[in-house]
């Protein structure tokens, strides 16, 4: 079904966006001042902070301490530090939003000031918005799902879920003391979705293959057998319901797609802006 994709873009830039970035900004590689790991314009980016944001992901999604969620996370603080630097000289740490900010939330706010004056995202035209629509509506299959998910970080932990399902325990309730999904806090309950069946990549609706091909195989009412692996988490599949996809009016979508294409303008000028400024750094890694 078709649904708005919900996007912060000036509190929330994205960590993969600008990585590239940085191949073309970093200076040539040498020793690091100790506790550091990048310098930008001279200032140093503490390792300590990169084991705090490290700590923080994976407690909250079950992700894996890999080398290639440090460089992601190693990228977002680069950009930090950059964004930082650019609004303190534009003054942005003098407004008065940000003197009134917690200390802890200074930074933060007076980048999130410094993104909202600076982006100017293409505005979005109604021709571009029926286009969107036409789009997403010929994207879709002929029946729809209503599905519950429940993700975990570990197969031992999608097991042992398994196990108390299995011994009369709820989905619902299993969701909401295991699932690191938002969606725990719903009993692990996803909107409408339809695709294409058979499923083929790059026909899912953006879920990833395996889930949707889970999803469409499932009668109503079943659960995955075992859990299914996407990544660095599993995932145990429930199907509440299945039905013919029902595709909403164009004058009932307008407004949300509409919306949907300004946060995607809105992320195009944030990541442009953003990767010049990235361009203008010296930064050392």
């Amino acid at each position: 079904m078709i649904r708005t994709v919900c996007v912060t873009a000036f509190t929330s830039v994205s960590l993969s966006t600008f990585a590239p970035s940085f191949a073309h900004a970093a200076d040539a590689a040498s020793s690091l001042p100790v506790g550091s790991v990048a310098v930008v314009n001279g200032v140093a980016v503490p390792k300590s902070g990169l084991d705090d944001a490290v700590r923080i992901v994976t407690a909250r999604t079950g992700q894996a301490d890999t080398p290639q969620l440090r460089q992601m996370l190693k990228s977002g603080l680069i950009t930090r530090e950059v964004l930082w630097q650019n609004a303190e000289k534009a003054h942005y740490d003098q407004k008065p939003e940000v003197l009134q900010a917690p200390a802890a939330a200074k930074v933060g706010t007076a980048i999130q000031l410094y993104l909202k004056d600076s982006i100017h995202p293409e505005p979005v035209t109604d021709a571009q918005v029926k286009a969107r629509y036409d789009q997403i509506a010929a994207s879709l299959g002929k029946d729809e799902f209503k599905p519950r998910i429940i993700t975990v970080g570990d197969e031992v932990t999608a097991k042992k879920v398994l196990d108390k399902m299995k011994s009369g325990q709820p989905f619902e309730t299993l969701a909401k003391d295991y699932s690191v999904a938002p969606t725990k806090a719903n009993g692990g309950e996803m909107p409408w979705l339809s695709f294409p069946v058979p499923v083929t990549e790059g026909r899912t609706q953006g879920l990833p293959l395996a889930l949707a091909q889970t999803i469409s195989k499932l009668p109503v009412g079943g659960t995955t057998a075992q859990p299914v692996q996407v990544g660095n988490v599993w995932l145990i599949v429930k199907l509440d319901a299945k039905r013919p996809t029902q595709v909403p009016a164009f004058d009932q979508t307008k407004d949300a797609m509409r919306k949907q294409l300004e946060t995607l303008a809105i992320e195009k000028a944030a990541a442009q802006f953003t990767g010049n400024q990235i361009k203008g750094a010296s930064i050392q890694q």
